[in-house]
């Protein structure tokens, strides 16, 4: 079927999945050294760190949870998808616009 594996290998025409050891072996392990992180990178952390891109680049929750094949939506969301740092601010930003925007009298244009 074509939407069995997430990562479907072309080397067998996308029947098989790719294999993580040779996954890990050829593309992680050397980027992991060119990046000299020396702690513990499991499976998990990829999907942790998938969902988290997905998420801050506008994919809706529902995509998300069938991707990473999570039974509900609260587990991708609660456990895997986590907020990134400029999204928190920019979503701050505007809750602060609105509040200091709405207090300003006539006159306080120059005030922050």
């Amino acid at each position: 079927m074509d939407d069995d594996w997430v990562f479907a290998s072309p080397a067998s025409r996308g029947e098989l999945p790719y294999w993580s050891f040779s996954l890990y072996r050829v593309y992680i392990r050397p980027a992991l050294k060119a990046a000299e992180i020396t702690g513990k990178v499991g499976w998990h952390t990829f999907r942790h760190s998938y969902a988290t891109i997905l998420k801050s680049h506008g994919e809706d929750v529902k995509t998300v949870q069938e991707l990473l094949r999570h039974a509900n939506v609260s587990v991708t969301m609660n456990i895997y998808a986590q907020a990134v740092t400029d999204i928190k601010r920019n979503a701050q930003s505007k809750v602060a616009r609105l509040v200091f925007d709405s207090e300003k009298a006539p006159g306080d244009e120059g005030c922050p």
